[in-house]
């Protein structure tokens, strides 16, 4: 994944931790669309009215007593004789061998214009190596798109059925072992029973699993139903501009329309979230969004024996400390963050599992118990991150020129147009130039419901897998490939089931990036059961009376 992954981090209500609901100063700057609601939300408790607290009483019963998983899990599915994949030992030791194979390849995007291009091209014959069956099946288009990346279609014997797209991506971002890796990071070496290697969850897992997958079913002689793609971008950490946006160019000039896309993004949590009873899979409906801005102050030079009352550093730096002493607004609850807490809430203890299930009434002081650390500070606003500053020649000239670029993570009850006046106000300087040198807004949120498609067949493969599991909604903090595909589908899902435990998270664009022999051997078959899922024409009812029972 893009610049980052999906940490959850610890909510803690011990001591020392009493909050206020009242909200503080959100700073200087002008406000605008949802932002307003917020400060409509938040004024002191004990001001709510009687029969306020009334209304909602039935909605909190039905919250605090609800199994999010019971609805589907109890219905009547329309296909139910899928195909099992029982892996041997010698199986074993071959999807383990051609995925360390994978991981030893160095396809590293350096820069949006630098990638290692003989490793994309050596990781093309090992793809036709590695799946002779989807390469040679009479059921698997497959083409090679702008030169590295990959798409494949999947003929389905149902045309009426609208396909499906899965994502992942080959590029990796670089890495040296002289971080500190436990081992060299291309050597994919295994130690004790976790292959390290970058790449290992960040995205060669999913890339590998979809196509082992895909072999194991064709062996089997098996047909789909429904038509599906898979899309291998090769810049994905590029931001996809060559590989993703051009296969999107290739599916719209032939009209496809898809039901839903899956691509990397969340995933399995275990022991993440204190105080959450069992591991829960994170399904991201949304991405935030993201914007780049470059402030400026350009001033004539001069010599430093006689320099001016302000600077252009100077100047700058005011400007840049305004916008670090005045975060974007609290928006936690205005946005798909909101599904995760609620879908989670039975599975927490009193009071945790009280507040989470009223979040229409404890958003404002869950918000603020969340911003006081940057993991779960990320999930609660907009984020203002100073990445570069650059002004200066020579230690005895005042420069002319100071410049600092500015990183945002935009909230989904945020607009990019809202962020940049946001800035602008804060900043209240006329000589700071503002400058957006690219952004977009956060993307839609794609439907959970449980009429759902996507979102209902990849958590029944979940739970058909893992039965304990509590699935929920998620919201993703980086970006992925699938962004570029949101004219295709209207449902996008980010999500492959692979664990984390705590320091896990870190390990994204980080050292010692592993992953487990068990969780890859999972991920194989969470693919091949999801084609299988897909295979269906419709959702069942789902079971909403007692006389189901």
């Amino acid at each position: 994944m893009s610049e980052g992954v999906n940490p959850e981090e610890t909510i803690n209500f011990g001591p020392g931790e009493s909050v206020s609901p009242v909200s503080p100063d959100y700073g200087q700057g002008t406000e605008t669309g949802k932002v307003a609601l917020l400060h409509a939300g938040e004024f002191p408790l004990l001001g709510f009215s009687l029969h306020l607290l009334l209304s909602q009483q039935t909605q909190a019963i039905r919250t605090l007593s609800l199994d999010v998983n019971v609805g589907l899990q109890l219905a009547r599915w329309e296909k139910s004789n899928n195909i099992s994949l029982v892996i041997d030992q010698h199986q074993r030791e071959e999807l383990l061998a051609r995925f360390k194979e994978a991981v030893r390849i160095p396809t590293v995007s350096f820069s949006d214009t630098e990638s290692n291009t003989t490793a994309l091209r050596q990781f093309d014959t090992f793809l036709r190596k590695a799946f002779p069956k989807v390469f040679s099946s009479s059921l698997v288009h497959h083409e090679l798109v702008a030169n590295y990346s990959h798409l494949f279609r999947v003929q389905g014997s149902q045309p009426k059925f609208v396909p499906y797209l899965l994502l992942a991506h080959i590029d990796v971002v670089p890495a040296k072992e002289s971080d500190g890796w436990e081992a060299p990071p291309f050597a994919a070496k295994e130690i004790d029973d976790f292959i390290y290697g970058r790449g290992t969850i960040d995205d060669k897992c999913s890339l590998m699993g979809i196509l082992q997958a895909l072999e194991y079913l064709l062996i089997r002689g098996y047909a789909p139903r429904r038509g599906f793609y898979i899309g291998l971008g090769h810049d994905e950490e590029a931001r996809g501009f060559n590989g993703a946006m051009n296969i999107v160019r290739v599916m719209k000039e032939r009209g496809v329309k898809l039901s839903f896309i899956l691509d990397e993004g969340m995933a399995v949590v275990d022991g993440v979230i204190s105080g959450l009873d069992g591991p829960a899979a994170l399904i991201g409906i949304s991405e935030k969004g993201s914007a780049n801005v470059k402030l400026s102050v350009s001033m004539a030079p001069g010599h430093s024996s006689m320099p001016p009352r302000e600077s252009s550093i100077g100047i700058l730096a005011a400007a840049v400390k305004r916008l670090e002493d005045n975060p974007m607004p609290r928006l936690f609850g205005y946005g798909a963050e909101r599904e995760t807490f609620e879908h989670l809430a039975h599975k927490f203890g009193l009071p945790l599992k009280f507040i989470m299930s009223n979040l229409w009434l404890f958003s404002p002081l869950l918000g603020r118990v969340l911003e006081r650390k940057p993991l779960t500070n990320a999930f609660v606003r907009t984020t203002t991150a100073v990445t570069m500053f650059n002004a200066g020649v020579k230690v005895n000239i005042i420069p002319s020129l100071a410049e600092a670029h500015v990183n945002l993570r935009i909230h989904s009850a945020h607009s990019l147009q809202e962020v940049l006046d946001f800035i602008q106000d804060t900043v209240g300087d006329e000589r700071v130039k503002i400058e957006l040198i690219d952004g977009f807004d956060p993307l839609p949120i794609s439907s959970s419901d449980e009429q759902s498609f996507g979102f209902q067949i990849i958590k029944k493969t979940v739970l058909d897998m893992f039965p304990t599991l509590t699935v929920a909604p998620g919201i993703c903090i980086g970006n992925t490939d699938s962004r570029h595909f949101k004219d295709l589908a209207s449902d996008i899902y980010r999500f492959a089931p692979v664990w984390f435990k705590p320091g896990d998270v870190q390990r994204f664009h980080g050292i010692n990036e592993r992953i487990s022999k068990k969780n890859y051997e999972e991920l194989i078959v969470f693919y091949f059961n999801l084609i299988q899922n897909c295979d269906i024409q419709k959702l069942p009812e789902p079971h909403t009376s007692v006389h189901e029972l």
